[in-house]
C-alpha cells in the first residue's frame, strides 16, 4: 500500500500556486482588504443566493458600522453546468467587481481545488472558506475571529479558527440511520488515527486563516476533493500553526453533492493516502515566501 501510495502521488498543480506578476490578484501580494470570502460552488444556482443575501447584507452592516472594514466575496464557479456563474455575476453587478468577484473554472476541480483557486487570487488579510449552502449563519464569523485572537500571539503570523459542528452530534446522531452514524464514526476514526487529532470537526466548511498562514497551507496542499480539509490541518499541525475549533450554528441544507457511502469511502481513501504520502516523503512540505 505505501508503494502503492508513493508511485501514484501526483505533484501539486502549479498553474495557481506559483507566484506570477500580473494584474491579477495574488496571495503573496500584500494584502488590500480586512477579509476575503471564498465560496466554492459547483451547481448552486438554487441555494447560492440564500448564502450571498445573507452574507452581503451583514457585510454591509458591518462595513456601514466600521467604514474600515474593508471585504471582498469570491465565488469559485467549479465547472458548474447550471446557471451558477449567472447567478454569481448579479452579485457582481449589484455590489460592485470591488467587492464581489466570480471565477470560473472550465473543469470541475473539486472542492479543495476551488477553495484553493480562491485562496490564491484573494487579497484580504484573513481569508475565510465559506459553503455556498449556507449552512452556517454569516454572522458566526465574529464567534471565529475571536477564537482567532485568542491564538495570539500567532507564530511568523500565522493562525486558523475552525467552525464546529461537533456540539449539535448528538442531535444529528438522533436524525441519522444507524448505518450513516456507523460512516460517520468511521470516518471521525480514521481522521484522528491518520491524520489530525486535535479538531473534532475537521469536515466543517467555515474556516478562518490569517493570510500568511493561508499561503503556507494551500501551497502545499494537493488534495481536491472532499478531504482536503483534513490535508490542510494535517500540513498546519505539521507546521506548528496554532488552530482554535470554535461552535458554530449549523442547519443542514438539502442538496448536498455528498453521496454517503461513495464519497466517505474516497474520502477514507485520501485520508490513507495523506498519511503515508507524507511518511514516504513522496509529498514534501515546503516554506513559501510572499513578495
Amino acid at each position: 500500500i505505501c508503494a502503492i501510495a508513493h508511485v501514484t502521488a501526483k505533484t501539486m498543480p502549479h498553474e495557481d500556486g506559483e507566484c506570477r506578476k500580473g494584474s491579477a490578484p495574488n496571495i503573496r501580494d500584500p494584502a488590500t482588504r480586512e477579509l476575503s470570502i471564498v465560496v466554492p460552488s459547483y451547481n448552486e444556482e438554487n441555494r447560492l443566493p440564500l448564502m450571498m443575501d445573507e452574507a452581503l447584507d451583514y457585510l454591509e452592516k458591518r462595513q456601514k458600522k466600521d467604514p474600515s472594514f474593508t471585504y471582498e466575496v469570491i465565488v469559485v464557479n467549479d465547472g458548474s453546468k447550471d446557471q451558477t456563474a449567472k447567478v454569481a455575476k448579479e452579485y457582481c453587478k449589484k455590489y460592485g467587481s470591488d467587492k464581489v468577484r466570480v471565477i470560473s473554472l472550465e473543469k470541475n476541480r473539486g472542492k479543495g481545488g476551488a477553495v484553493r483557486t480562491g485562496v490564491f487570487s484573494s487579497r484580504g488579510k484573513k481569508i475565510l472558506m465559506a459553503d455556498a449552502d449556507g449552512a452556517t449563519k454569516f454572522a458566526d464569523i465574529e464567534k471565529v475571529e475571536e477564537g482567532l485572537k485568542n491564538l495570539h500571539p500567532w507564530p511568523k503570523g500565522m493562525a486558523i479558527s475552525c467552525g464546529s459542528r461537533a456540539h449539535l452530534e448528538k442531535d444529528s446522531i438522533a436524525k441519522r440511520s444507524y448505518f450513516r452514524t456507523l460512516l460517520m464514526y468511521g470516518f471521525h476514526f480514521l481522521v484522528w488515527f491518520l491524520c489530525v487529532k486535535e479538531i473534532r470537526d475537521t469536515q466543517c466548511g467555515f474556516k478562518l486563516l490569517t493570510r500568511e498562514a493561508a499561503l503556507q497551507t494551500f501551497s502545499n496542499l494537493h488534495i481536491e476533493r472532499w478531504a482536503f480539509d483534513v490535508e490542510l490541518l494535517y500540513i498546519a499541525q505539521r507546521l506548528k500553526i496554532p488552530i482554535a475549533e470554535v461552535a458554530v450554528n449549523w442547519t443542514e441544507i438539502e442538496g448536498s453533492k455528498l453521496v454517503p457511502f461513495w464519497s466517505w469511502l474516497q474520502m477514507g481513501r485520501d485520508l490513507l493516502f495523506i498519511r503515508l504520502r507524507y511518511m514516504t516523503g513522496a509529498w514534501k512540505l515546503e516554506a513559501k515566501k510572499c513578495n
